[in-house]
């Protein structure tokens, strides 16, 4: 990718931020692109499908079952083109911004993996400011992280005579910032990425490996039973096993678990409902 010199900006701190994103997803994308050639697959970060004007999409749209379509970072598929690994990455500067990011990614990661049964493993890149919940909401719904963290990648600006680490409203300093990164010559601009993922890229390399194993014995792990009602009731139960989900199905009074109030409530501990407020 070629980084153009912009003088000036509206947002040069916003403007920084796209910059340096955009050189770790060159940088990923490189690596990504070194494993799915050497295992024969193909890592795709646009659409293989031609738009009207016979161009191909830009993007990865990739629908769930119900038609809804997603724009996911990169793909890594096989032979047959069959999805395996679906990779996000994502730089913040702020934890502001964590609770919408990180909730895009567990819900089109989700919907995309109950359509595309061959995925594998959902892997998200996090460089930035990553609070605590919303790593362990993403991890929670399944997907492997890998966090750079802001020092880090203040500390690749600094050997290069950025300095990255200001207030939000420090506007001068985010001027000299995006100035000095502008000075920066191509292959300088490009090395910001590899080491930004220079402490992540063996382990992920691990993974990555280790999910393409075909030799690995697939076992259940855990079984889900969901329970929709005609009202819009939804009940979720977990079995170890096979033989225990198949006892429970076979209860012929499923439906009268939906008359029970087992739910928890909106306040713990429960306030007392005749208590003057």
């Amino acid at each position: 990718m070629d980084y153009k010199i912009v003088a000036s900006v509206a947002n040069p701190g916003s403007a920084l931020g796209e910059a340096i994103g955009s050189s770790m997803e060159d940088a990923l994308k490189k690596l990504l692109n070194e494993i799915a050639d050497k295992y024969g697959f193909h890592y795709l970060t646009s659409g293989i499908r031609k738009t009207k004007s016979g161009k191909r999409q830009k993007k990865i749209l990739m629908s769930d079952k119900s038609g809804n379509e997603y724009n996911i970072d990169g793909v890594l598929a096989n032979q047959s083109m069959k999805p395996l690994i679906i990779f996000e990455s994502k730089y913040i500067r702020y934890k502001k911004h964590n609770r919408d990011k990180g909730s895009w990614i567990c819900h089109a990661h989700s919907a995309i993996r109950r359509r595309y049964h061959s995925i594998r493993s959902s892997i998200a890149i996090l460089a930035g400011n990553w609070s605590s919940p919303s790593q362990a909401m993403m991890r929670s719904n399944n997907i492997n992280l890998f966090l750079i963290s802001f020092n880090h990648i203040c500390g690749v600006l600094s050997e290069l005579g950025i300095d990255f680490d200001w207030e939000e409203k420090d506007r001068d300093k985010a001027i000299r910032a995006w100035e000095n990164f502008n000075k920066l010559n191509n292959e300088q601009k490009k090395s910001i990425g590899i080491k930004m993922i220079d402490p992540i890229k063996d382990n992920l390399v691990i993974l990555i490996e280790n999910i393409l194993d075909d030799t690995v014995e697939r076992e259940v792990d855990k079984i889900l039973v969901e329970l929709i009602s005609n009202l819009g009731e939804v009940k979720v139960y977990e079995f170890e096993s096979i033989s225990d989900a198949l006892d429970f199905l076979q209860d012929d009074d499923l439906k009268d678990l939906f008359l029970t109030t087992d739910s928890d409530s909106l306040f713990d501990p429960p306030p007392d409902l005749f208590e003057e407020l």
